[in-house]
């Protein structure tokens, strides 16, 4: 579109008020700056320098923020403190590259068979799912609560797809999960494996918590990846596969 005749003239007025009046720019700058540093304020999710907060919705600065945690296991369980969610902090174990000094379990998710050990930062991954995606989908679809969200495991001391040779494994430091489906508090159950192509709500719940996980974990991996993950999700929170999302 055709700008206007008059634009130009107006912007030649502007140009020559700034150039005759400077402080009107500083004082037009500050004030956009104060605007936007209050707005920041009021929306913690989206300022890369406030401390992340699980009660905060997912916002601009969340993936940064979770992202320069992975090195730093106390901040990374003071969110959970600063958050109010309960956490157990075990002791390290193992050696070499699959050396676990950071063993994090969370407590809120019903995990099923047991309640394993993440890293620090998969776990918050995992409570911001939790949060955003996994107990409100349920809700929505099939108006009830997750009642256990049965895993796979999450540590295991290996290469990646067991092989010989080759990157390891986020498995093998615990900073991997693998998620083979749901039973809610109604007593339906969701399984990967049989429901991910068989329509309906069960695909449309799969789906959408696999997507709502891209929100969260630096990796997810789904059967639309490849055949090795046909029975479950795969999520991690290595920078290795950054980006991946299927």
């Amino acid at each position: 579109m055709a700008r206007s005749s008059s634009a130009p003239r107006y912007d030649r007025k502007l140009g020559r008020l700034i150039a005759k009046f400077p402080f009107l720019a500083l004082i037009l700058f500050a004030a956009l700056g104060m605007a936007g540093w209050f707005w920041l304020q009021e929306n913690p999710q989206h300022n890369p320098w406030a401390p992340l907060d699980l009660s905060h919705p997912p916002g601009w600065a969340t993936d940064r923020k979770l992202l320069a945690l992975r090195e730093d296991v106390p901040s990374c369980r003071a969110v959970f403190e600063r958050s109010d969610v309960a956490i157990t902090a075990l002791e390290p174990q193992g050696e070499g590259q699959c050396a676990r000094p950071d063993r994090t379990r969370l407590d809120t998710l019903p995990f099923a068979p047991n309640h394993p050990a993440t890293t620090c930062p998969a776990a918050l991954a995992l409570e911001l799912w939790r949060r955003n995606a996994l107990a409100p989908i349920a809700r929505e679809l099939f108006n009830s609560e997750v009642a256990q969200v049965q895993h796979l495991g999450v540590y295991s001391c290996r290469r990646m797809y067991g092989s010989d040779s080759g990157p390891w494994s986020e498995h093998a430091t615990g900073n991997a999960i693998d998620i083979a489906g749901f039973v809610l508090a109604d007593g339906t159950r969701i399984s990967v494996l049989n429901d991910w192509n068989e329509g309906g709500a069960k695909q449309a719940f799969l789906r959408r918590v696999r997507d709502g996980a891209c929100n969260s974990f630096s990796t997810v991996l789904s059967p639309d990846y490849n055949a090795a993950h046909a029975d479950h999700f795969h999520f991690d929170m290595s920078d290795r596969w950054a980006g991946v999302c299927r």
